[in-house]
């Protein structure tokens, strides 16, 4: 069983607008569309947006139904200049920015007592992912790094180069490293698909409503091809 998450309801009306013999099972205020998905047992669901809703859906996936794969689809602020508005990145890892118990010795983003803060993206979906939007998305770039995760949108240059000089990611954006920690606590594979809807600058008053549209096709045509390679 596929556990796909979305952030917005664009993302996920597209996916099970594509889904055959659907049942919808509601918990925690979210509704799960269980049914078959380009050939593959699938549960798509829409999260909402932040860390706390993304972590508590993800481990009802675990809980009720069981999934085998979590796959967190959305968009996110490029961090990286040769990263371009409509491109695609797959995370390497992850974690979440906006963690900070400096005061008892911690570094920024490190999780106090647990074994690691950084949780790496199952490198086999990875591939395939990487593969399957080189396929279906020819006309854009795929890259494979880090993504960072916080309940902020980062729209201020300091705050940009603050996350690039200290984590080094590709990308941030608000769900994935939440979704990541409980997938690893679950002992669950997991990948992050971040469509770039805008540079992370300040600019995004001005290019995300023409991007976020290009951006989520882009993704779903991706996942519609992950789910018939796995």
């Amino acid at each position: 069983m596929i556990g796909i998450i979305g952030a917005m309801e664009e993302e996920v009306a597209m996916l099970t607008e594509q889904m055959e013999n659907v049942k919808v099972t509601q918990r925690a205020s979210m509704d799960f569309y269980e049914g078959n998905l380009n050939g593959k047992d699938a549960v798509v669901v829409r999260s909402g947006i932040g860390k706390v809703n993304a972590g508590i859906c993800t481990q009802i996936l675990a809980d009720l139904f069981h999934v085998d794969m979590v796959i967190n689809t959305g968009i996110a602020g490029s961090l990286d200049a040769q990263i371009d508005i409509g491109d695609i990145v797959l995370s390497s890892d992850s974690l979440q920015h906006d963690v900070d118990a400096a005061a008892f010795g911690y570094d920024p983003g490190v999780i106090p007592r647990m074994e690691t803060s950084v949780f790496p993206a199952d490198k086999g979906l990875t591939a395939l992912a990487k593969t399957a939007c080189q396929k279906v998305n020819p006309e854009i770039h795929v890259f494979v790094g880090r993504v960072v995760s916080g309940d902020q949108f980062i729209a201020d240059e300091e705050k940009k180069k603050y996350l690039l000089n200290q984590f080094h990611p590709m990308c941030t954006e608000m769900e994935g490293a939440a979704i990541a920690q409980a997938a690893y606590l679950n002992q669950i594979p997991y990948l992050i698909i971040r469509a770039i809807s805008d540079k992370a600058d300040g600019s995004a008053h001005m290019d995300y409503p023409a991007f976020e549209a290009a951006a989520i096709t882009h993704t779903v045509k991706l996942v519609l091809e992950l789910c018939a390679s796995l």
